[in-house]
Parts: C-alpha cells; sequence; structure tokens
C-alpha cells in the first residue's frame, strides 16, 4: 500500500511539474512586450504644465531662504570650530624677540609666520628668499634670521635659566 500511496503521489506530481514549467516561460515573455508598449503612452500626457511667474517667483524667494539659511549654519560652525580651536601655544624652550618693534613671540615659526601675514617681509618675499610658496614654507624662519641677523633674539625662559 505504501507503494501505491507512493506512485498515486508521483502521478500527480508530475503532471503538475511540466504545466507550471510551460506555462510561465509563456507567460512572461508577452507581459514585458505588453508593459513596455504601455509606458510611453503615459509619459506624453504626464509632462507637468508650464509654470506661472507666480509660481517662478515662488520658488526663487524659496531657494534665497535656503541659501540664507545655509550661510548662516555655515557661519555658526565656523565660530563653533574658532572656539574649539586651541591657542599656539610654546613648548616653552625659544621665545622670539622682535628688537625693532618690541614682540615677543612664542616660536621661530610663529615670528615668521606673523611678520609675513602682518605685511612686513614684503620687500624679502619680493626678492624669492623664502621660495614660492612663503605661507608654506616652514623653515622661513632661518632665511628671515639670514637676511636680518641683528634684528631678533632669543628671549630666555624659565625652562631654559635652570
Amino acid at each position: 500500500m505504501v507503494t501505491k500511496k507512493s506512485t498515486a503521489k508521483e502521478k500527480a506530481s508530475k503532471p503538475e511539474q511540466p504545466q507550471a514549467q510551460k506555462t510561465s516561460p509563456i507567460e512572461t515573455p508577452p507581459t514585458p512586450q505588453k508593459e513596455s508598449t504601455t509606458t510611453p503612452k503615459p509619459e506624453k500626457p504626464s509632462t507637468p504644465p508650464p509654470l506661472t511667474m507666480k509660481q517662478l517667483h515662488q520658488e526663487l524667494e524659496t531657494i534665497k531662504q535656503v541659501v540664507v539659511e545655509h550661510a548662516q549654519l555655515i557661519a555658526q560652525l565656523q565660530e563653533t570650530l574658532a572656539r574649539k580651536r586651541k591657542a599656539v601655544q610654546s613648548n616653552g624652550k625659544v621665545q622670539i624677540k622682535d628688537k625693532q618693534t618690541g614682540s615677543v613671540y612664542p616660536s621661530k615659526n610663529n615670528a615668521y609666520q606673523s611678520l609675513l601675514k602682518a605685511g612686513e617681509l614684503k620687500d624679502l618675499v619680493d626678492k624669492g628668499i623664502f621660495g614660492p610658496d612663503p605661507e608654506k614654507n616652514t623653515f622661513g624662519w632661518y632665511a628671515l634670521v639670514r637676511e636680518w641677523p641683528d634684528r631678533f633674539e632669543e628671549v630666555p625662559t624659565a625652562q631654559n635659566k635652570e
């Protein structure tokens, strides 16, 4: 009896599988063809009507408002970053005093960068002493001392005195 049940099940399942296989390949190809022919038709009527002057004006105003909001956000982020930045601190080993102005700089590179930004080194920059890009020259201090050896002096700090 067990064999008869299994054969009955097999007979019942065998015809179903080929029918399912035959119908699915035949049905799937026509369906995309119908979709492809129907998709271009709705696209043509779906074109939006032209915008009126009033609508254009409203869109421009909203865009302006977004731009203003972004500008305010950028300003806030810059202020936040500026507050989080730590001031340049010297390692305490060397301080530089400018004999001409009396200013004391916390480091050699700080003295060079500060004078460069203040525009006091314009003549030397024009000569090309600091290279093609003086702002990125990390050894500008040494060229500066070579040109003006008597202008700067090292200030003794508490660490140097010990």
